[in-house]
């Protein structure tokens, strides 16, 4: 198989992608057109279909499809033009070159979860963090395979708890460095942060919004269910609930992007700062990673709004 990550301009392919994204789209001189999202386990590419003739058989999103295409560079990133399109029939493919993966040991990582929980000091936090990650299986299953986010940043099967994982590691150190802090608060929110993204987005292959994901948002989400296991636990003090909610509440840090809450706790704002350091940290060693070694320069990167330097001398 010819991964997307392999694709080189003036390639020219015949090869089977999953079809992520389909729009029908109308040019400038008001011809139609298909604009593509094209999806393997090394990253996503785009695909134009400018003559929908009958080489271009009948295929909808989320089908498995055989293309026939040119890779161009079009602004800076490559970009398929499409001559022919067929849905690929069973057995034609491996559905395991199609789902992104991340390339850690989910269980090794799943203990490392287990093990923070059991460092817990407060019975009450304990308990509740275990009947979320230990007791409900259902969590526990979709937590350890889901995506953490739609496309900016470990959205691949497995992106969930690698992210989640790596902001608790931050955040014990955080507590361990600076005076003042709860650890107990600081880690347990760390290893909550995120949970709701298993109701917000959808499975693989075809992570997209729910419409509880759309119209309320895993942050809310979040602090619904400290609301709800905290309920569920005799005299859980409401002030540790009440400043457990607020760490979920506050954890973007900004209203712009989508926090209810400014962090003000210690505890909010490290685990804001954990949390964007390791988003863009991912998205720069993607850039990094996805980019020709022997470039100084990765190509623009418009959610960081910059190209990155390679920093070997």
């Amino acid at each position: 198989m010819r991964y997307i990550k392999e694709l080189r301009d003036g390639d020219n392919i015949i090869e089977f992608y999953l079809c992520k994204q389909k729009q029908q789209l109308q040019g400038k001189t008001g011809k139609s057109y298909l604009s593509l999202t094209l999806l393997d386990k090394t990253g996503t590419a785009n695909g134009k279909v400018w003559d929908l003739n009958n080489k271009i058989q009948s295929f909808e999103e989320g089908d498995f499809i055989k293309i026939a295409a040119v890779v161009q560079t079009y602004n800076n990133e490559l970009q398929l033009n499409i001559k022919q399109i067929r849905k690929a029939n069973e057995g034609e493919y491996d559905d395991a070159d199609y789902i992104p993966a991340t390339d850690k040991d989910i269980n090794s990582m799943y203990q490392k979860l287990l093990d923070y929980i059991a460092s817990i000091e407060n019975a009450y936090i304990k308990e509740l963090l275990t009947n979320v990650f230990v007791n409900n299986e259902k969590i526990a299953e979709r937590f350890k395979k889901h995506s953490a986010a739609k496309s900016m940043h470990h959205n691949y099967l497995g992106g969930l708890i690698e992210h989640t994982l790596s902001v608790t590691e931050i955040c014990d150190f955080y507590s361990k460095h600076y005076e003042n802090v709860n650890r107990d608060l600081l880690v347990s929110c760390a290893l909550l942060h995120d949970v709701c993204k298993i109701k917000e987005l959808t499975d693989f292959p075809r992570v997209d919004y729910t419409d509880a994901g759309e119209l309320i948002g895993h942050i809310v989400m979040g602090s619904e269910l400290i609301e709800r296991e905290a309920s569920r636990i005799k005299d859980f003090p409401r002030d540790i609930k009440v400043m457990m909610k607020h760490c979920i509440l506050a954890h973007h840090g900004e209203y712009e992007y989508g926090s209810p809450k400014l962090p003000k706790l210690l505890e909010a704002f490290l685990l804001h700062c954990a949390d964007d350091t390791d988003a863009k940290a991912k998205m720069f060693t993607d850039s990094l990673n996805n980019s020709d070694s022997s470039v100084k320069w990765t190509e623009y990167n418009r959610v960081l709004s910059t190209k990155i330097r390679r920093s070997n001398f």
